[in-house]
């Protein structure tokens, strides 16, 4: 290496130190037994990191150490809520301070101490930048689509938000819904009472009321038409007013049904509508309405479209490399919304 390439690798490198406040265990910052240090480490592999005492420091290329730094900066805003750190909440923070650089202006720790909903001691936060931005939206406008793969949220933080808004008396009820395909709709041949037969379609509906509010206040809820969860084939004729209303599922709709849903919206209400293009179970040759709708409405006032992709998969690591690859695969041949598969 010449003189002149040395005194440019130097150039490129840099050192920072970080103290952490003597109120905060190192535990707290670099994890039980070092395991977020070790995700910070495995993130910055060109960076040498080195902890004594109360203080890290951070050498290797300027833009890295950079970085580092303001990992450590939003790790401790995020300690300070206190909320515990998580080796998933690190890496994500990570992936957002990466993305800042392409103009992304929300920080880790605004995304993560968003809370939303709090139950038995439990609270739910957006884990990522596009749910973070989803729930804004939800929010900011009367009608909004989350569009995504499975485990990015979509539902949960809806239904969330729903509960929250009934809480604070935003609306008087909610109303949950999904079309059941499998079934046709046509639920009369099925065995049993009309609870039985809607029950295994709306089953993950309520599985997600029961995470979200006293399991022993749902019948009650339920009872007086506070909560309502139904087939979207019981919505036709109604106009739904002072509610907050969520169509799950949505890409099992075709074109008419999702324009009789939007069309149910009345006065002081809020529909947020859930779906996955690429899992769309309807017949051979039926186009999902989910599709459709993102062509006629783009751009509508007042209507939001919130996408979600594999990097906002909050399930195990394993489903977002799942879904990357049935990408793969349908664009490899040709196939844009998985109507050719179950």
């Amino acid at each position: 290496m010449t003189q002149t390439q040395t005194d440019q690798a130097r150039s490129t490198q840099a050192s920072a130190r970080f103290t952490v406040p003597a109120k905060h265990p190192m535990v707290t910052v670099l994890g039980s037994g070092d395991s977020l240090l070790r995700v910070i480490e495995k993130s910055f592999p060109s960076t040498d990191i080195h902890v004594r005492g109360n203080e890290i420091t951070a050498t290797g290329e300027t833009a890295e150490v950079e970085l580092v730094q303001r990992l450590f900066d939003e790790m401790m805003l995020v300690l300070r809520t206190g909320q515990p750190l998580t080796e998933d909440a690190v890496e994500r923070s990570i992936a957002m301070l990466r993305d800042a650089d392409g103009g992304a202006q929300e920080t880790p720790a605004e995304v993560l101490t968003q809370n939303i909903l709090s139950n038995r001691g439990r609270t739910i936060r957006p884990k990522t930048l596009n749910q973070k931005r989803y729930v804004d939206a939800i929010d900011k406008h009367t009608v909004v689509f989350g569009i995504g793969p499975a485990g990015t949220g979509k539902t949960y933080l809806a239904m969330a938000k729903a509960v929250q808004a009934l809480q604070s008396k935003q609306v008087t009820r909610i109303i949950l819904t999904r079309p059941a395909v499998e079934a046709g709709e046509r639920l009369g041949f099925l065995p049993g009472t009309l609870y039985e037969k809607i029950d295994p379609y709306l089953r993950p509906l309520y599985d997600a009321l029961h995470d979200m509010l006293d399991p022993d206040s749902i019948p009650r809820l339920m009872a007086a038409g506070t909560i309502e969860v139904a087939p979207l084939a019981y919505m036709r004729g109604r106009t739904l007013n002072d509610a907050f209303i969520i169509l799950d599922e949505a890409q099992n709709t075709n074109p008419e049904q999702m324009k009789m849903f939007l069309t149910r919206l009345g006065f002081d209400s809020k529909i947020v509508i859930t779906g996955d293009v690429t899992q769309v179970d309807l017949p051979g040759g039926t186009r999902s309405g989910l599709r459709q709708v993102q062509e006629i409405l783009e751009g509508v006032e007042d209507v939001h479209f919130s996408r979600l992709t594999s990097t906002d998969v909050v399930r195990h690591k394993l489903v977002g490399r799942i879904v990357d690859a049935y990408q793969r695969y349908d664009d490899s041949h040709g196939t844009t919304d998985g109507s050719d598969r179950k």
